[in-house]
């Protein structure tokens, strides 16, 4: 991988949230919500970041974005020739630059103002970024529903006249307004019919397509990242646990959570037998996590290295890295 392809390059990534009790609310612990995520993104590319609820995906995606500030580590974003650590940038240098990175949400409902719109919706950042002239604005809002494939008709109507998918529609037109560089696309179609799910996703591509978007795309839904994604980065109790190129990750897991999680994902052939692979216990305690590799309760492969030591993440082969002690052995046969 070229360094000048590389639009993000994430390393170290930590966020601890302390855990205060009593009357004096001292400080008793911390949720390591985050602890230590490394991966990198090429421009027109889409990494998939992946894993069970609760996994650390959406919290590393809003530290990405400054949504939240990261506990420690770099973000480093590149955009017109030079490189920011948007993890360390103060505040008043970080606002010009949010223009470059948006984040499409999960929710297409509740993320819409109410009292909008959607004219102004998708027109606020515009505003917001100096664009004052009605007119100017006017215009590119209606170029941008149409390329989210909204007539211009609706601009005068609110969100509450529009289906889950529409508003999805003007959330995406939205982040564009502005042409950014990356989009951090969180369960962008997991509040959505199955129908739809596939609209929106193919809206997606096309644009990245016809615009050069870069994606970096959290879900929950391995079916949705397969179709989607050039990369693919599975997170657990907020580590990473294994990232390779989609395709081959879907055909040869090498770490047993991966193994686990694509056994669960449903199969599109009528009738095909899938041997899913049912874990044992819940996710692992990211405020207490058990020592050793934070798997291991769960990992029908598990030795006694496992349980006292934590494996790292390692490149085993080009462009694929695992964080388990015996992915080279085990060798997982893959699932689709």
């Amino acid at each position: 991988m070229s360094g000048s392809d590389i639009i993000l390059d994430v390393r170290g990534l930590k966020k601890h949230f302390p855990i205060r009790r009593g009357l004096l609310r001292r400080l008793s612990g911390q949720v390591r919500a985050v602890d230590g995520v490394s991966f990198s993104i090429r421009r027109g590319e889409t990494l998939a970041l992946v894993g069970e609820s609760g996994c650390g995906k959406t919290t590393a995606a809003r530290c990405i974005l400054r949504a939240i500030p990261p506990s420690a580590g770099a973000v480093n974003f590149t955009i017109d020739g030079r490189t920011v650590d948007l993890a360390t940038l103060p505040r008043r240098q970080l606002r010009p630059l949010r223009r470059h990175m948006q984040m499409v949400f999960q929710d297409p409902y509740s993320s819409l103002n109410p009292r909008m719109v959607v004219g102004d919706i998708i027109g606020e950042p515009l505003l917001i970024n100096g664009m004052a002239n009605r007119a100017e604005r006017r215009a590119r809002v209606t170029q941008l529903m149409e390329l989210v494939q909204l007539p211009s008709a609706y601009f005068n109507r609110f969100p509450h006249a529009f289906s889950g998918g529409q508003r999805q529609r003007i959330g995406i037109a939205r982040a564009l307004a502005l042409n950014p560089g990356l989009i951090v696309a969180d369960e962008p179609v997991s509040a959505l019919d199955v129908s739809v799910q596939a609209q929106i996703l193919n809206l997606m591509l096309d644009l990245q397509d016809r615009l050069g978007l870069t994606y970096l795309f959290v879900a929950h839904d391995l079916s949705v990242v397969k179709h989607v994604s050039d990369r693919v980065a599975v997170m657990y109790v907020g580590r990473i646990v294994e990232l390779a190129e989609t395709e081959t990750l879907y055909r040869r897991p090498l770490h047993p959570y991966t193994e686990a999680l694509l056994s669960a994902a449903p199969t599109p052939v009528p009738g095909a037998i899938s041997s899913r692979i049912v874990l044992e216990r819940e996710i692992a305690d990211p405020a207490n996590p058990p020592p050793g590799c934070p798997f291991h309760p769960r990992c029908r492969y598990a030795t006694d290295m496992c349980r006292s030591e934590v494996p790292q993440l390692q490149e085993v082969e080009p462009g694929r890295w695992v964080s388990c002690h015996r992915a080279g052995e085990l060798g997982l046969a893959g699932v689709g």
